[in-house]
């Protein structure tokens, strides 16, 4: 029986390992091939038979590929927009996941189900009608429209995910601290905020990587190449008769390499906040 069992284990996690495997490697692949298309010329690209390896490795496409637009002023477009973003989702869920899962107000569940039902209506749905708004306000062609909604609570799913949180955590922390005479707002960023630090981290991911990668929002909204983003920048590339595949690739595996730092970065409080949160009503 202890053999059957430890057998049965075994074939387990092969089969489970063996399908992480698999879905690693499909996931490798388009990255693999984007820094590989990236070191190649137009000539090698479109190469038949497929060539799998560039040959010669054309390191001059990094370079050349920066210089051709003004990368470093969208760099720090798409910086600012980021900061401002993560500042807005973290701050702004965090405070509405509070009111939802630590206070005691009238319709509070209707409200929450209400956010929720959000989540089901796809984004370009109310694009128009979003873009005519900011329009009316006198907000086109600037970055308001992209950094205003943000610190409105963010989206219905960091609210969700800081609201799932806070219910993990023992309601004596509250109890306690309202006995020493801690006022609500000290509980919440004294006591409660340090304790979110992994959804947090979950969420500033999301958030940034969300910003980092945004091509429809600055595409509607900006004109002024001034305020462009890396997402325009790399669009750019694309023209109505051609597209400078060298260029586009080197230019996207430059730009997707913050965001491979970051995850790295904070793979653990990601994993971690992911695991901590439940599905409590």
């Amino acid at each position: 029986m202890t053999m059957s069992r430890t057998t049965a284990r075994r074939v387990k996690l092969t089969i489970c390992y063996t399908l992480v495997a698999i879905l690693s490697f499909l996931f490798f692949v388009p990255f693999f091939w984007m820094v590989r298309s990236a070191l190649m010329d137009t000539a090698q690209l479109f190469r038949y038979p497929i060539q799998i390896f560039p040959n010669p490795i054309v390191w001059e496409n990094i370079p050349n590929a920066l210089q051709s637009q003004p990368f470093a002023l969208f760099f720090r477009n798409t910086f600012i927009l980021v900061i401002a973003n993560v500042a807005g989702v973290v701050i702004t869920s965090s405070m509405a996941g509070y009111a939802f899962s630590r206070l005691a107000w009238r319709g509070k569940k209707l409200l929450f189900y209400a956010l929720l039902s959000t989540m089901m209506i796809p984004g370009f749905i109310t694009l128009i009608p979003t873009f005519l708004i900011w329009t009316n306000l006198g907000a086109h062609n600037t970055w308001i429209p992209l950094i205003v909604p943000s610190w409105l609570g963010g989206t219905a799913f960091s609210v969700f995910l800081s609201r799932q949180f806070f219910l993990t955590i023992p309601r004596e922390l509250d109890e306690a601290a309202l006995i020493d005479g801690a006022s609500q707002w000290k509980i919440f960023w004294v006591i409660l905020m340090p304790l979110l630090r992994p959804v947090l981290a979950v969420l500033a991911i999301f958030t940034f990587m969300g910003t980092w990668n945004d091509l429809i929002n600055p595409l509607i909204y900006l004109t002024d190449q001034r305020l462009f983003t890396l997402s325009l920048a790399l669009a750019r590339f694309r023209g109505p008769f051609a597209t400078q595949w060298d260029f586009l690739m080197a230019a996207s595996a430059i730009v997707t390499l913050p965001m491979v730092v970051v995850f790295f970065v904070f793979q653990r409080y990601f994993i971690e906040g992911i695991t901590l949160t439940g599905i409590k009503a």
